[in-house]
């Protein structure tokens, strides 16, 4: 009676909530990036991505009193507020680092020098002192509040059109997408070719080629940098976009030409020998019947070449360099994290916007993925 057909087996639902498990793992930190790229600094370093849509309390970063000074009753004053917005709400103050919660709002506090702060709820402060404040340092402000949810779109302003904040990562971008696309395509085409020949082409050495290439895909790229290297600055092609499309290409051909040709094999032989009888050349039948029905892994390859071309760091390194000219975006984004590791917004919104890319690739082919990666598989 268990192997009823129809009924669903105990592994079947095993495999269902691992995959479901698996999925959750992989959304909610992608979800979490979204949010947080939209969140300022301050909040991202207080409270998690999930809190995004709640009231927050937190130590706000210390806030030096700045303003004009006036003038009033023979007394030096500076008056002004903390926040550049409105919304948040002060609970305590204070002007050391050891003690931050030492006053209550609308409490004055005496300082040095006979000055005296007095700060409110709403940020409002007014700092008085008995003499000029002219090349004085003031006092910092450590507050603790209670601020609104908070979202915007500068984040993207500054890292995508904001070169001269030293956080722009819109060229890399562009360098990225100039390596990845043509990294992309000249593999598929050079390797559609010849796995068409490997799969119905009769000619001496074939099964050969097929074992060199099964053996390729097992040959790790970092053996080859360096003399690959060597050989393009001997040709004049080193350290270019020629270069870095040609050491890509020749890294992903040998995956390419087998998944390929293990599709184009498991295609009825009869279209193509009936095609041979009506007179068809090769060429014929390689671009009008075996292309349009490879797309499936045309697509699946697709999908490998450019997400690894688009992530890839190791290769834009040796192959590209790191001037800011030609730097891609991951060598971009260590950079950031080097020298900027404090400011999670950029961060955040640089790491999203190096994966909307390739997301994007990814579920604009991914219902061709199963079937190229189970083409010649069953039969």
């Amino acid at each position: 009676m268990d192997n009823i057909a129809g009924k669903k087996s105990g592994l079947s639902w095993a495999v269902q909530l691992s995959t479901l498990a698996l999925v959750v793992l992989w959304v909610l930190p992608t979800f979490g990036l979204f949010v947080s790229s939209f969140r300022t600094g301050d909040q991202i370093s207080s409270t998690g991505w999930w809190r995004a849509l709640t009231t927050q309390e937190q130590q706000m970063s210390p806030i030096r009193i700045a303003g004009e000074e006036v003038e009033r009753d023979g007394a030096f004053v500076i008056d002004g507020n903390l926040f550049s917005s409105g919304g948040a709400e002060i609970s305590a103050w204070g002007t050391s680092s050891r003690e931050p919660t030492a006053y209550e709002p609308g409490t004055t506090a005496t300082l040095e020098d006979g000055m005296t702060l007095v700060v409110q709820p709403d940020g409002r402060f007014v700092l008085t002192s008995p003499v000029t404040t002219e090349g004085m340092r003031l006092p910092r402000v450590f507050a603790t509040a209670s601020t609104p949810p908070e979202f915007t779109l500068q984040n993207y302003g500054n890292v995508l059109f904001n070169p001269l904040a030293g956080q722009s990562i819109g060229q890399a971008f562009l360098n990225t997408l100039t390596v990845a696309i043509p990294s992309t395509i000249i593999p598929i085409l050079i390797a559609a070719f010849a796995a068409y020949a490997l799969a119905w082409m009769e000619f001496p050495g074939r099964a050969l080629l097929v074992a060199g290439v099964v053996g390729l895909l097992v040959v790790p790229l970092q053996l080859a940098l360096i003399p690959l290297l060597q050989l393009h600055n001997a040709i004049g092609i080193g350290k270019s976009y020629l270069g870095i499309w040609l050491a890509h290409t020749g890294f992903g051909m040998p995956l390419a030409i087998y998944l390929l040709r293990n599709y184009m094999v498991g295609l009825p032989r009869d279209i193509i020998e009936n095609a041979r009888v009506d007179g068809a050349t090769e060429f014929q039948i390689f671009i009008k019947i075996i292309l349009p029905l490879s797309f499936p892994a045309l697509a699946s390859f697709a999908i490998f070449q450019f997400l690894w071309t688009w992530n890839d760091l190791l290769v834009a390194l040796v192959f590209l360099g790191t001037s800011n000219e030609q730097q891609v975006l991951t060598a971009n984004l260590v950079n950031l994290l080097g020298s900027r590791g404090g400011d999670w917004e950029i961060l955040a919104t640089s790491a999203f916007v190096s994966i909307a890319v390739p997301l994007v690739v990814f579920f604009a082919l991914q219902r061709f993925l199963v079937r190229g990666l189970l083409a010649g598989s069953v039969k």
